[in-house]
């Protein structure tokens, strides 16, 4: 039920942290994996790394921003690769500061990462999806699409945002054979909250607010994201799971 084995997944953003977490869990399931990143170096790499563990990876250097660049690589990966079973929408990013203090910019470039994405690469490929009459995609959501804290209130809204695209992709799509479910993270160690492990205030704030007790690992999420991915998940749709330790569960 929870076997991957000749399917195949997109996973963007997945050239470090929890894409090439959530890739190389996949890959360990039996399913075929396709790297996606900007930077061809850390993508290349990241290749390099799975394949020495046995996988069988490709990589897809595309800007998931982009319109262009995501219906090229698409349709590029479905000719040449063939066809997507499993999308997992990874990419994202985080930026910190009062509200009062966000320029336009920043809040611009953090809904085009974070949302605009979800939506582009989203639609690539459910319209493959929606032929076939079956597929999986899983929207990286977070605790902050539940909760807030102060100076990301852009990213909040984006992390919201994406939870009701997940509800309403699974609503369009679900009449199609298709799966859309969002994997919802707490607080994990990453390279990006690197800084934030450090802090020995924080980190002690965060241990002591979650009832799990510790932060999270990235092998923490694996289970989820397979689950999602597979037919052990034929019924859940629209859901998001979140993999916080319990913090959602508490004030």
């Amino acid at each position: 039920m929870f076997d991957l084995s000749g399917r195949r997944a997109l996973v963007t953003g997945s050239s470090t942290g929890i894409g090439f977490a959530l890739a190389k869990g996949l890959a360990g399931a039996g399913a075929e994996v396709v790297l996606n990143a900007r930077n061809e170096a850390r993508l290349a790499e990241a290749v390099g790394r799975l394949r020495k563990e046995g996988a069988t990876v490709h990589a897809a250097r595309f800007d998931v921003t982009s319109p262009d660049e995501v219906q090229a690589a698409i349709a590029g990966i479905e000719q040449d690769v063939g066809a997507i079973d499993i999308l997992i929408n990874n990419a994202g990013m985080q930026r910190r500061a009062p509200l009062e203090q966000f320029s336009h910019e920043q809040w611009e470039e953090l809904m085009k990462t974070n949302v605009e994405s979800v939506f582009l690469v989203g639609q690539a490929v459910a319209r493959y999806m929606i032929e076939r009459k079956r597929g999986k995609i899983i929207n990286i959501c977070s605790v902050q699409s539940e909760l807030g804290r102060p100076s990301i209130a852009a990213y909040t809204a984006s992390k919201g945002a994406v939870k009701m695209l997940t509800k309403g992709m699974a609503i369009d799509w679900g009449q199609h054979g298709i799966q859309v479910n969002g994997l919802g993270p707490g607080y994990f160690k990453t390279e990006l909250t690197e800084a934030l492990v450090k802090d020995e205030k924080f980190s002690s704030w965060l241990i002591g607010r979650t009832p799990s007790r510790r932060w999270g690992d990235v092998e923490d999420l694996v289970g989820a994201a397979v689950f999602l991915a597979s037919s052990a998940s034929n019924f859940v749709n629209g859901h998001i799971l979140y993999v916080d330790g319990g913090v959602t569960a508490t004030l």
